[in-house]
């Protein structure tokens, strides 16, 4: 799992959504409703018990921008 993966959880958010976007990876998992955008915090525990599937790729760690380009 990577920053930016979209994940499926097994039970639906409040709002109806099941898609979430990874936002922060750790002892704890930080993650966004797709659908309302709602943030929420989980264990990593806890996490890994909800999780579905993993249904796109994010970005690997430690990559938080685009490379730069070469200056001209």
């Amino acid at each position: 799992m990577k920053l930016g993966d979209i994940v499926r959880l097994r039970k639906a958010h409040p709002c109806g959504g099941y898609e979430w976007e990874v936002m922060r990876v750790g002892a704890h998992v930080g993650l966004r409703c797709l659908k309302c955008r709602h943030k929420v915090l989980l264990e990593k525990g806890v996490f890994q018990r909800r999780l579905e599937t993993i249904t796109s790729g994010g970005q690997e760690p430690g990559t938080r921008f685009p490379p730069l380009s070469p200056p001209l």
